[in-house]
């Protein structure tokens, strides 16, 4: 497929053939739905913990002798059923990362570009180079395009003007190709790639 190329001012800059192997693919909701689920489990710190009837700091000696009260046999006042006692099965430090095979990480980022792509929310930009790291000349730039919600993906490497100039865009996320993810492409909504981004991907997937 055939899709046009624009420059950063929105002016027409030709076209570029792109990959259907990469962005003509029918999306297949479960492999992206697995994936993102993949990298927020990976995100969480899982630091949450409890303190269990061997960490909480309550006398250890018998609460009461253990015959002729009436009451029920206890001995430590640990014990998760008494107030100040500690917590039964409660959560621990732990990860909650869970392994994706490498295959499947792969193809789900072909349904996601896909999608994108389907979805009709894919610019090809000839270039990402700023003149300036100017904040309010890169927001006319996109203004030009329509992006007020774009991942914006450059090649390997991000010209310094222009990641400065879009870090202070609301909803505007600057990535190079290496870091290009399932998640971070849903979560916005136009994908802007570079032509560098467009050869490295298929160079990738190739």
């Amino acid at each position: 497929m055939e899709l046009n190329v624009k420059t950063l001012e929105g002016t027409d800059a030709g076209k570029l053939s792109l990959s259907d192997e990469i962005f003509g693919l029918e999306p297949r909701e479960d492999l992206i739905a697995r994936m993102i689920r993949y990298q927020l489990a990976k995100k969480r710190a899982g630091t949450h913990k409890t303190k269990g009837r061997s960490e909480v700091s309550r006398t250890g000696s018998k609460m009461y002798k253990q015959k002729g009260t009436g009451r029920a046999r206890h001995h430590s006042a640990r014990a998760p059923q008494f107030r100040g006692g500690g917590k039964a099965h409660g959560p621990v430090v732990r990860s909650h990362a869970h392994d994706l095979p490498k295959k499947v990480r792969a193809l789900a980022l072909r349904h996601a570009l896909s999608a994108k792509m389907k979805s009709e929310d894919v610019i090809i930009v000839d270039n990402l180079v700023a003149a300036e790291a100017k904040t309010k000349l890169l927001v006319g730039s996109f203004a030009s395009l329509g992006l007020t919600n774009a991942l914006v993906i450059g090649g390997a490497e991000i010209d310094s003007n222009f990641k400065l100039a879009a870090s202070n865009i609301p909803n505007i996320d600057v990535l190079p190709v290496q870091g290009i993810n399932v998640y971070d492409i849903l979560r916005r909504g136009k994908l802007v790639l570079s032509k560098a981004a467009v050869e490295a991907l298929e160079e990738r997937f190739k």
